[in-house]
């Protein structure tokens, strides 16, 4: 199981992007409403106003062995509203003491920084969020792997980011045979 984790003020390319590659791979992925306001059916309102009615509620996620990685899109406020909920830090620090994935674009390796994940590896993030990598070396690539842990710089790395995705969980190969099939092909 993958989670991606939505919260009010997300960056909407920053979710469907990874989310629609990762399903062409045939991963299962859920996508997860963090405190929505005011509604019960799961709507989470990106930055732009695009409405998303996510697959579960964070009241609903296990954190077991079965998760395979979880997935932080960026944007703001979203990433303000995911670090707020104390469930979303609890399910970024359980991936990390357990050994799985945690994928974050954007702003949000914020969050990473923040929980102190980040001491002596590799990350990067959208330009003006460094200094919340604590402990990190911080590169200006678009989408960097250090261990367990995936970042990728802004909205215009999420076809990249959703790729290197595919890549950690399923392999080279079938990343490769969903950008061929995207018609893909990446220009620096």
């Amino acid at each position: 199981m993958i989670y991606m984790f939505l919260a009010e003020g997300f960056e909407e390319i920053e979710a469907v992007a990874p989310l629609g590659i990762l399903r062409r791979a045939g991963k299962q992925v859920e996508t997860v409403a963090v405190a929505t306001v005011g509604n019960s059916d799961n709507t989470v309102a990106s930055a732009r106003g695009v409405k998303l009615v996510a697959d579960v509620n964070i009241s609903e996620v296990e954190l077991n062995a079965d998760v395979e990685m979880i997935i932080l899109p960026g944007g703001m406020p979203g990433v303000k509203n995911l670090y707020a909920s104390d469930k979303v830090k609890a399910a970024v620090n359980y991936c990390a003491e357990n050994g799985i994935f945690i994928a974050a674009i954007c702003a949000a390796p914020m969050i990473l920084g923040r929980e102190n994940l980040l001491n002596g590896k590799t990350a990067t993030c959208y330009p003006g969020f460094e200094k919340d990598l604590a402990g990190a070396n911080v590169s200006t690539d678009s989408v960097v792997v250090d261990g367990k842990i995936i970042t990728a710089k802004s909205a215009g790395a999420s076809l990249e980011f959703g790729f290197k995705l595919v890549e950690v969980l399923a392999g080279t190969e079938s990343a490769e045979k969903i950008r061929k099939a995207m018609l893909y092909s990446f220009m620096p």
